[in-house]
């Protein structure tokens, strides 16, 4: 899109000063002698159309992670977009340029979730560089799909970078990072949204990293994002994180002094109140007005590349009416994708799915069975109709079984009303499941106390989790359904990893909902009485306790996630359970050498053989074998290639994954790619090589062996 390069100069070069300050503003005014409508740059959809009202509601990030279907990732975003343009259009013809009304959303979150104790991981998608990098790109690239030269919408990768928390921390918190965790970790997400999406822009972390404040990081947004990645759209400043600069971090001493470390060191959009302070800057002479000019430009082009200087039926997205937002196709794949987020992760003696020719009374007890804030986690926004857990099961038994209902405790407090005693409704759990044949127990956290600093309550370490435990009351309430005798089946509704020990060793069934959208109740049900067979595969560890884990504050990668720990899982990375079964054969490598100018094709055939149809994930795990020499550090394994495949029973498909030097090759301590000299283990199946995975599953992936002639820096 150059042509829209000269275009935007132009515009620039005629405004003054004043003005071109003004642009640089979240809250950008309006120049009407140039025909510059005013423009707030922020917006949300995270998981569907953000706080502008009613919209699709998807599942939350980590949900659409668990999908391991990249296809699905960008379908959900194009809806997203078409939402977006339905809403901006009637918005726009209202004269209503508030906040969220705009075309430029900061999402998506491609964080790494190195720490389950992270409120804000719920937005990610998951722990693995090579996932997160898949989901992202196919994220942006829904979103920001192209029509006769005019972009849909506009997408933004945050929060650059090395971020993860802890909440509380975020606006003072220096993460220390080697250069080869930030390369192997976490920057290959950001990198891929960058050079393989062509995503429109970069948002800044609050922390510093290394000791730079992120969003003024010379070593973040010039030397690498725009100079080795070659970015060329614009990057906006987190909200009110410029002035941590001089509040919080101490790197500066004034306003001022911020505002122009922000603007010098590449920053272009203040979501904020700093940058005002650039008209004294420039005039002083501590920011060049030429960069001035470059951030301006920046954004004058996204706004051109967006349509929103046309006249009225020249963009081919004006088109699109109001008629388009929250269709009863769009609320079709929200279910789809509900359903396959969800992962199974135990189903002793097959209990599940539940027959209703056998089950006529079923109690549903916990405090998230009937909660509308449990199915949408955080950045959300306003559905047209919510289908919570108790109501998609009453719904699908409607007139064959009877459902029986207990909120059994609050979330997190005590009590669920004030005036009571502790524990109140712990004696209404017992009866439910002394009458039942079977019990649901729906558990877990919500956005109100699992989330970000500011929205989280203060409860849980500002958003934070203090533990991987159930809060409040939640265990003693499965206690109790378990000491009823009856079959237990605990639904989990988080966004992050639980350390589900006790549950594990004594709940016969064990499904992990996270915060599945506006129709997860609809799609829970389902699961539980076999409409379908589960799919889902875990984006993350589920350790067995945070015990086993580094401070929270530590960033180093070692003995964090799937990639480096040291110790078995709970459930492992890449795991979960279905209804029917899958075999693979004939798994071949198109070579069995690797040179810095190849790539392999790993093709297997996957049937099911099972009795019901299906989905399952073919993934390709890569692991140098051979001694690590000098700086060279060697994870366990890592994610390097992933094909969803759907099967009818008895159906038989190849499948087909293409690796290149890159899937091989490892970072050094002085973060250059190597292709190291030796043998490198490739591991084809349907989970990770681990030994946990093959305890729980009954089944190892193929080893087949790759070598390297010689050592090469990519």
């Amino acid at each position: 899109m150059s042509k829209y390069r000269e275009l935007a100069a132009a515009l620039v070069a005629q405004m003054t000063l004043e003005e071109k300050v003004g642009q640089t503003l979240y809250n950008a005014p309006a120049v009407e002698r140039l025909g510059i409508p005013a423009y707030n740059w922020w917006n949300e959809a995270l998981h569907g159309v953000a706080r502008a009202g009613t919209a699709t509601v998807f599942p939350q990030a980590i949900g659409v992670a668990a999908t391991f279907d990249e296809d699905l990732a960008g379908k959900m975003a194009e809806i997203i977009a078409t939402e977006a343009r339905a809403k901006y259009n009637a918005q726009k013809e209202a004269g209503d340029r508030d906040i969220y009304k705009g075309l430029t959303f900061w999402a998506p979150n491609v964080n790494i979730f190195r720490d389950p104790r992270w409120g804000r991981g719920q937005e990610t998608y998951g722990e693995d560089p090579y996932l997160t990098s898949r989901m992202g790109v196919r994220f942006i690239k829904g979103l920001q799909k192209e029509q006769e030269g005019f972009m849909k919408a506009a997408a933004c990768a945050k929060h650059f970078a090395v971020h993860s928390g802890p909440e509380k921390l975020r606006h003072s918190f220096n993460a220390e990072v080697s250069r080869q965790d930030m390369y192997e970790t976490y920057l290959p997400a950001f990198k891929a949204c960058v050079q393989e999406a062509g995503v429109e822009a970069v948002m800044g972390a609050y922390n510093r990293t290394n000791g730079e404040p992120c969003c003024g990081s010379r070593t973040l947004l010039l030397t690498i994002l725009r100079q080795e990645w070659g970015f060329e759209g614009h990057v906006v400043s987190d909200c009110w994180a410029v002035k941590d600069f001089h509040e919080n971090h101490k790197i500066t001493k004034t306003p001022l002094e911020s505002a122009a470390m922000a603007m010098n060191n590449g920053c272009d959009v203040n979501c904020g109140c700093m940058f005002p302070n650039l008209l004294d800057a420039v005039r002083g002479g501590y920011v060049d007005e030429e960069r001035l000019d470059e951030a301006v430009t920046n954004l004058m082009e996204c706004r051109m590349k967006l349509g929103m200087f046309e006249e009225r039926g020249a963009v081919p997205f004006d088109a699109i009416g109001y008629e388009q937002v929250d269709t009863d196709e769009n609320k079709a794949v929200n279910l789809e994708i509900a359903r396959k987020s969800l992962v199974l992760l135990k189903n002793e003696g097959n209990l599940l799915p539940l027959d209703l020719d056998k089950v006529k009374t079923i109690g549903v007890i916990g405090p998230n069975a009937d909660s509308r804030k449990a199915l949408v986690g955080n950045y959300e926004g306003t559905a047209s109709r919510y289908v919570t857990v108790l109501e998609g099961i009453e719904d699908y038994v409607s007139g064959r079984a009877r459902v029986l209902y207990s909120e059994g405790c609050h979330l997190f407090e005590d009590r669920t009303s004030g005036l009571a005693m502790a524990n109140d409704r712990i004696s209404e759990v017992k009866a439910v499941c002394s009458v039942s044949d079977v019990v649901v127990a729906v558990l877990g956290l919500d956005s109100t106390i699992e989330g970000e600093e500011g929205d989280a309550g203060n409860e849980f370490a500002s958003g934070d989790k203090l533990d991987l435990k159930f809060p409040g009351l939640q265990s003693e309430v499965l206690h109790a359904a378990f000491e009823s005798g009856k079959p237990v089946i605990l639904v989990s509704m988080t966004g992050s990893a639980m350390a589900l020990n006790w549950e594990d060793s004594h709940i016969p069934a064990i499904i992990q909902a996270w915060y599945p959208g506006a129709a997860g109740g609809r799609a829970v049900a389902e699961l539980l009485f076999g409409a379908y067979s589960p799919e889902g595969k875990l984006p993350v560890t589920f350790y067995r306790t945070t015990e086993e884990l580094p401070e929270f504050t530590d960033y180093s990668m070692k003995n964090r996630t799937y990639r480096y720990m040291e110790k078995e899982a709970l459930y492992p990375f890449g795991f979960g359970l279905s209804y029917t079964s899958f075999a693979l054969r004939d798994v071949k490598l198109s070579s069995e050498k690797i040179a810095a100018d190849s790539e392999i094709k790993v093709s297997a055939k996957i049937k099911n053989t099972g009795a019901v149809a299906g989905g399952e994930t073919v993934q390709v795990y890569v692991k140098f074998s051979g001694a690590a020499g000098g700086t060279l550090s060697v994870p366990n394994f890592q994610l390097k290639g992933l094909r969803k495949m759907y099967l009818e029973p008895g159906e038989e498909k190849e499948a087909e994954v293409t690796l290149d030097a890159r899937a091989f090759a490892l970072y050094n301590e002085e973060a250059d790619l190597v292709l190291e000299k030796g043998v490198y283990t490739v591991y084809v199946g349907t989970q990770q090589p681990d030994k946990r995975s093959a305890a729980l599953t009954g089944g190892e992936p193929v080893c087949l062996t790759v070598s390297a002639e010689k050592t090469e820096k990519l």
